[in-house]
């Protein structure tokens, strides 16, 4: 009777493997890659998943900034903050920054806060411009 040996290169590879994936198309109820695809809310799809995407919040958070990049698609808006803080701004609805991104706009956004770690730690939501 044969054994397998156990061999760590062989399951390090494995997991390696099975870790790199393409990011998954659903969190909740919330459509990521209608998410992904609407740049800055410009084309409306964003504007339609705002409920789906407050009842995807306890499940954002606590996840890690590279997870949430994934999941989300790249910010619209990446910010700095004090004490290596860093803020995702992604916009829920078309405004002026669908004509010019670096322009101020007052349309909705929904801001993700990461902490020093680079956990998820806040989600708020506001209209002031940015």
């Amino acid at each position: 009777m044969t054994y397998l040996k156990f061999n760590p290169i062989l399951l390090l590879l494995s997991l390696v493997v099975l870790g790199c994936g393409k990011p998954a198309d659903k969190i909740g109820d919330l459509d990521l890659k209608k998410w992904r695809t609407d740049r800055g809310a410009c084309n409306g799809e964003r504007t339609k998943l705002i409920h789906q995407f407050k009842e995807a919040e306890n499940l954002l958070k606590g996840k890690q900034i590279d997870e949430v990049g994934a999941l989300l698609g790249r910010p619209d808006i990446h910010q700095l903050g004090g004490r290596n803080t860093k803020f995702y701004l992604y916009y829920l609805e078309k405004g002026s920054q669908c004509d010019n991104m670096t322009e101020q706009s007052t349309a909705s956004k929904v801001i993700l806060k990461f902490n020093a770690i680079g956990l998820l730690s806040e989600i708020t939501y506001q209209n002031r411009p940015i």
